[in-house]
């Protein structure tokens, strides 16, 4: 069988086209692979669930008798520190649970002592 004279070239473009395609799409047209996309959403549900975990922790420490105490020795410590501060006092233990979470302490002192 004979191809036409003009396929070829007719093909060289397609291809070239396919691949300038993916490279911008990639580079700059924000596509992204699924185990990217799957990392990006685990990424950002956990910040999620942390800030909304550190609103539960916050409400814990107004529940404190002694919070003016602790909210003067929060605020007194290094910002290092705090986090400690707030899974010792209790307030980072989220009901139902018999650990604290440290990355919703972080965030609890960040927003109690800032």
């Amino acid at each position: 069988m004979q191809t036409p004279e003009w396929l070829r070239p007719a093909l060289y473009g397609a291809a070239c086209g396919a691949v300038a395609l993916a490279v911008i799409g990639f580079s700059w047209g924000g596509w992204v692979t699924g185990s990217s996309a799957r990392q990006m959403a685990q990424s950002q549900s956990k910040t999620d669930l942390v800030a909304a975990l550190s609103l539960i922790c916050i409400d814990q420490s107004t529940r404190d008798p002694l919070l003016a105490a602790r909210l003067a020795e929060l605020k007194a410590a290094s910002a290092y520190s705090r986090g400690d501060l707030v899974v010792k006092a209790g307030w980072a233990t989220m009901p139902g649970m018999t650990e604290a979470n440290a990355q919703v302490a972080k965030a609890c002192a960040t927003k109690l002592a800032g």
